[in-house]
């Protein structure tokens, strides 16, 4: 019964999508797959791309009518009028969700000619002007201000590169104290903690170059970036290619057909490369600050590897100091087995007619076997600093 509950749970929260549109206004909806592919008409392949439930690297597709986006946490379907957030229970989409109903609407502010204001006391000719003026300068503005769709999109990608990030920065506060406390002490404590470090650094790292990845792959193709144009693409005639009310997969055919769409509309909406300067400009922007979080990453990268082969370094000195100990007892065991040999020959019970009332030769043989063991380890350990075989 768990098993089961616990599946109609994530069932129903893939099912589950929040929609925002141009006034920033936000409702959930509780829809099944197939109407969501309807309603902003792609495939089911790129549906799945959105499945939480699944892992897809960060992706941004351009399709006839929408805008497919999945970029970490942010799984999205933004069209020319609103935008469709997957799971929006997600606490990280707390933030991004705020965001896009304060920043979606366009707030535009009437200014009168000379600027102070329209006074209550004021004819009706002109208030009726000043009316007038300020419906002008709306229009105006409104032609000005992007598309809704790179509004959207702007929103998405300056909060996920925010998010990685602020999470590259938590990750540096982190890092530098523990190496540095690591250099400073060895312990299975601050390995440990570094090791841990290093595995996070590494999983971000992988995160960030996805999505700058992806920015880079699409910041190379004019007709992708051509193919997120969507208010453009409504505007202009209906395609008989577009006709159909459910799109065809993309396949080779399909894509061939799209490319030579984009290029159609880039060459024949301004008839040259300014058409796309727009959406360059914004990439460029966010690529630039997810390849300077990705350079962060890359210098922490290069400071724990600077730790690392400082701390190889200490092991080896550490390791070659065991060794010239081991050089040295192993010399002072030579001289020492020849005095035991010594000590050995003189101590059988053989009776020896020089031993007989003779017993000062035991402090002479021990006095000589001794010096002459000293001798042979002062040679040993001559010989051993000469070859460079242990330190001065």
């Amino acid at each position: 019964m768990d098993g089961q509950g616990l599946g109609k749970k994530s069932l129903s929260a893939s099912r589950t999508w929040m929609v925002i549109d141009t006034n920033g206004r936000t409702k959930i909806l509780e829809v099944e797959k197939h109407a969501i592919m309807h309603r902003v008409g792609i495939h089911a392949r790129d549906l799945r791309i959105l499945d939480p439930l699944l892992s897809y690297p960060s992706t941004i597709l351009g399709r006839e009518r929408a805008i497919v986006l999945n970029l970490e946490h942010i799984k999205a379907i933004i069209t020319a009028e609103e935008v469709l957030l997957r799971n929006p229970a997600d606490t990280n989409l707390v933030p991004i969700i705020e965001e896009l109903s304060r920043g979606l609407p366009i707030h535009t502010i009437a200014h009168d000619t000379d600027g102070s204001g329209v006074e209550a006391n004021m004819e009706s000719n002109d208030v009726q002007n000043q009316l007038s003026i300020g419906q002008e300068v709306e229009a105006d503005e409104n032609s000005k201000a992007s598309p809704f769709e790179f509004r959207a999109l702007e929103i998405a990608l300056e909060s996920i590169c925010s998010f990685l990030d602020a999470r590259a920065t938590e990750l540096e506060a982190a890092a530098y104290p523990a190496l540095d406390e690591l250099t400073s002490k060895i312990s299975s404590r601050n390995l440990d903690r570094v090791r841990k470090l290093k595995s996070g650094m590494t999983r971000l790292t992988a995160r960030v170059q996805k999505v700058r990845d992806e920015l880079e792959q699409l910041l190379d193709d004019d007709e992708d970036m051509a193919e997120l144009y969507l208010t453009r693409k409504l505007a202009m005639p209906a395609s008989p290619d577009s006709e159909s009310e459910f799109p065809a997969s993309p396949t080779i055919g399909s894509r061939i057909t799209a490319a030579s769409r984009g290029r159609t509309v880039t060459t024949n909406t301004h008839g040259s490369e300014d058409d796309i300067e727009e959406l360059e400009m914004l990439l460029e922007a966010y690529f630039m600050q997810i390849d300077g979080t990705l350079n962060k990453l890359n210098t922490l990268r290069e400071y724990i590897d600077d730790t690392e082969d400082y701390i190889n370094i200490q092991l080896d000195n550490h390791r070659n100091q065991l060794i010239q100990l081991e050089l040295i007892l192993s010399s002072a065991t030579v001289v020492m087995a020849i005095f035991s040999l010594v000590a050995g020959i003189f101590g059988m019970n053989i009776p020896y007619p020089w031993n007989t009332n003779h017993g000062y030769m035991f402090k002479w043989v021990v006095l000589l076997t001794g010096l002459v063991c000293f001798a042979m380890f002062s040679a040993l350990l001559f010989y051993a600093r000469y070859r460079g075989l242990i330190g001065t």
